[in-house]
């Protein structure tokens, strides 16, 4: 997510229900209902336990006069506990039209902000596999978070795109909303004819049925939930392979896509930038990369793992600029392969993709990383990126130019001290070292001390444990 998406978010929203509890003979045997959240302090009703993700397969068919969906999950899960009972988040107003676990037909309730409570014929066993599959129907919801903004099914003019971060993606599909729970994804999406869907991951193929469109889609590298995306409408599609070979597809509306050559620059772009931030951080994470751009009320990108970011120019029927493409695909590395294990651990997200941006303009647009370190510093006491802990920067800030800007800073202030040959190596054995993992800021601190032989307490302390502006 780019410095202009701060805005970028979901709430919870209330749903009335009463929670089943275990029969006794199932509490007698030991089986126990699983924990209706995961533990994360600035989410509490986010995720679930008592389970473990590996894949989720979507088919998702699309009513262009409604403006709604007819949808079936299925959920591919190992019990971490003898489960009497789960949850799984899932918002209203989509209708649950028939729940089943292992094929048989299960008893379920909604309760709290966002829990789809599910009680399966007989308990599940620790460490056994069992299937959930959930149809249900509607016209998903869109959110608007007063603090973090909009989020969630966001009608388009001429269709819809689903913006995520950080828990949109349970007002489209019941899953378990957390960084903690990481899976492959696949998706099986249903558009009138005329209408383009896209979604995560590697391309699988497409073909028309019946006045339909069917695409598939799959994600095969483990990812969380906040990442699935997609979006419908009709788009100006651009398929091929970078320089490097990765392949690529990017996407704009053609109610934006206003002159020939911008799906040429748009692909090209893309390209270059991957290239060259693959060059710098490592092999590149997935199966193929790309982006989209859609007009939701607001110009914005996509990038392939599907994290939203409106153009800081905010003009239709324009690129995104260089420096947003290199954020967003920078997030590759660091936030879809690499992820946080709770939320205030953003900053390892946005502080690495703002500093590629600055990394950017050092390479290829004649301004050093040290020239944006010091236009930023050069901002007062009062200004926002000096208000608060970088490392917990609290619920309402997760998009704050403290996590961005002064997290990009702190990544500075370790380059300066470490020197270039030292840090680069640091930041690029940090994404290969935990590909498809989950990591919290104690893990950067340990790695970096490892990677460098110092001790850097006093300067992380300085930059992300204490508010205020640093002495240099």
């Amino acid at each position: 997510m780019s410095n202009a998406t701060r805005n970028l978010a979901v709430a919870a929203i209330t749903a009335a229900g009463l929670v089943l509890t275990a029969t006794p003979a199932q509490a007698t045997h030991g089986f126990t209902p699983g924990a209706p959240g995961a533990g994360d302090p600035y989410f509490p009703d986010m995720g679930n336990g008592g389970y473990d993700v590996a894949h989720y397969d979507l088919a998702l068919k699309y009513d262009a006069t409604s403006r709604g969906i007819t949808a079936v999950t299925k959920i591919k899960a190992r019990a971490t506990q003898h489960l009497s009972r789960f949850n799984l988040d899932f918002l209203g107003p989509l209708n649950v039209d028939g729940l089943t676990v292992d094929g048989k037909k299960a008893k379920f309730t909604r309760t709290g902000a966002q829990e789809l409570v599910i009680t399966p014929a007989r308990g599940l066993r620790r460490n056994s596999w069992f299937t959930v599959t959930v149809a249900y129907s509607g016209v998903p919801k869109r959110i608007d978070d007063p603090t973090l903004g909009t989020s969630g099914w966001v009608a388009t003019s001429d269709g819809a795109v689903a913006l995520n971060q950080p828990f949109g993606t349970a007002t489209w599909m019941p899953v378990n909303d957390t960084p903690l729970d990481k899976a492959t994804y696949s998706y099986t999406l249903t558009t009138p004819a005329g209408l383009t869907s896209l979604a995560n991951g590697d391309f699988a193929g497409s073909y028309g049925y019946k006045g339909q469109t069917v695409s598939r889609w799959k994600m095969n590298q483990p990812m969380i939930s906040s990442l699935a995306m997609l979006a419908i409408g009709k788009f100006n599609v651009t398929k091929g392979r970078t320089p490097a070979g990765t392949p690529s597809i990017t996407a704009i509306d053609t109610a934006l896509d206003t002159a020939p050559a911008q799906g040429t620059e748009f692909f090209q772009l893309t390209a270059k930038v991957n290239d060259w931030a693959a060059s710098l951080f490592g092999k590149y994470p997935f199966g193929s990369t790309g982006g989209i751009v859609d007009d939701a009320g607001v110009h914005y990108a996509l990038e392939t793992q599907g994290r939203p970011v409106y153009d800081r120019a905010g003009r239709p029927g324009v690129n995104p600029s260089p420096g947003l493409v290199t954020h967003e695909l920078a997030h590759q590395w660091y936030g879809n392969s690499v992820s946080p294990k709770r939320w205030k651990d953003i900053w390892l997200n946005e502080g690495f993709a703002t500093y590629s941006e600055w990394l950017y303009a050092e390479r290829f647009e004649g301004q050093s990383a040290e020239a944006t370190f010091q236009e930023v510093y050069a901002q007062g006491p009062d200004a926002d990126v000096w208000q608060g802990v970088v490392a917990d920067p609290g619920r309402d800030n997760i998009y704050g130019s403290l996590v961005y800007d002064r997290g990009a800073m702190t990544l500075h202030a370790l380059r300066r001290e470490l020197g270039d040959k030292v840090f680069f190596k640091l930041i690029r054995d940090w994404a290969a070292w935990n590909r498809y993992g989950s990591v919290d800021t104690a893990d950067f601190i340990r790695h970096s001390e490892k990677v460098s032989g110092r001790q850097l307490d006093d300067l992380f302390k300085k930059w992300i444990f204490t508010a205020g502006k640093p002495a240099l």
